[in-house]
């Protein structure tokens, strides 16, 4: 007789924002976005340098709880909050850890704004600006303290050359990669000529949809992000790097993910296969190990066929096992109330906005 149930090892979400579960609902800019620098610009650099500890929190507790609902159990996060470093990873850690869920995070550097506070163009010739000696200094902090973490860079076309090679000398001091945007949309154009020297095999090399040559690292393939900022479709599997999935802080929901993976593969080869999403989707567990001995429990028996699971909408997670511990039992948590984190979520998200709408 079949069972109604299948288990699997956790899923790893490779590249996440934590921070954006605050971003839902958020009023749309007065000028409407028209490409996609406008888009960071006017949106997300704004509400990352207006995050605080109560903010960082909360939102990392809602994508820790809503990861672990999808059968996610280790998050790779990529921080920013330029007017809130010290402190940062150990404020997300200390969420996940409450919930019950992995995570590595790291705190992404850029020498955007000025030593005075203003957003500016940065020229790769410039010395590194308070801000970025700042986010090295916390992750310094973080990796010493002897948890698992890597080195954030937001992108190269943001970051001058001493800043980009301070923090690939930060990586290999601790052994650890560098967690990178790379050619996400046309403004970093040509990135990985500047990043090749620095990067191994530990980076994480994030979006790639415009990468025109070969660079080290993890290519993070996030389909559903590159379509909401219609930065076009990355092609990942033309390079011979290892691919997997992230959600660029869309949801936690990696199952959600690799079927978008596959639809947006199959829009542009109709050769694609889900076969291939469903290995870049499992390749994370290769970035956290731990993982595997996770045991995820879900309510479709057919969970080791991406064939069924790529046209299956309705597949739930019922219990997940960490550390052979329950963390989600029944489909409720055990460590910690869903509702409460909803409603601290809310109360910080509605501060986001205000204080949003306050500077606009």
């Amino acid at each position: 007789m079949m069972t109604n149930t299948h288990t699997t090892a956790g899923l790893v979400c490779a590249h996440h924002h934590l921070y954006s579960s605050l971003a839902r609902g958020m009023p749309a800019p007065k000028v409407a976005p028209h490409h996609f620098l406008s888009v960071l610009e006017n949106i997300w650099w704004k509400l990352d340098a207006a995050l605080d500890h109560d903010m960082i929190y909360w939102s990392a507790a809602l994508g820790a709880a809503e990861a672990l609902l999808s059968g996610t159990t280790a998050i790779i996060d990529h921080h920013e909050s330029p007017n809130c470093i010290e402190g940062s990873l150990e404020t997300i850690y200390a969420a996940c850890s409450e919930v019950g869920i992995r995570v590595v995070p790291c705190y992404g550097v850029s020498d955007r704004w000025s030593d005075d506070g203003i957003l500016q163009q940065v020229h790769p010739s410039s010395a590194m600006t308070r801000a970025a000696q700042i986010g090295l200094e916390e992750t310094e902090q973080y990796l010493a303290s002897g948890k698992t973490a890597m080195v954030g860079v937001h992108a190269a076309f943001t970051c001058t050359d001493e800043t980009l090679e301070a923090a690939a000398q930060l990586a290999n001091e601790y052994n650890t990669g560098v967690h990178i945007h790379v050619a996400e949309g046309p403004d970093d154009i040509g990135a990985e000529k500047r990043l090749k020297q620095y990067a191994n095999d530990q980076w994480l090399i994030v979006h790639g949809v415009h990468l025109q040559e070969p660079i080290a690292g993890t290519i993070v393939h996030n389909p559903r992000s590159n379509m909401n900022n219609a930065v076009g479709y990355a092609r990942p599997s033309q390079w011979s790097n290892r691919i997997a999935l992230g959600s660029d802080g869309i949801d936690s929901n990696m199952m959600s993910e690799f079927q978008m993976a596959f639809v947006a593969g199959r829009a542009d080869n109709i050769s694609f296969s889900p076969e291939l999403a469903w290995e870049w989707l499992w390749n994370g567990s290769q970035l956290v190990p731990e993982t595997q001995n996770d045991v995820v429990t879900w309510n479709f028996p057919h969970m080791d066929s991406p064939w069924h699971v790529a046209y299956t909408t309705s597949v739930h997670v019922s219990d997940v096992k960490v550390n052979n511990e329950y963390v989600l039992r029944e489909g409720s948590l055990t460590k910690v109330e869903l509702g409460e984190i909803r409603r601290k979520a809310e109360e910080q998200s509605q501060r986001l906005h205000h204080a949003l709408a306050m500077s606009a």
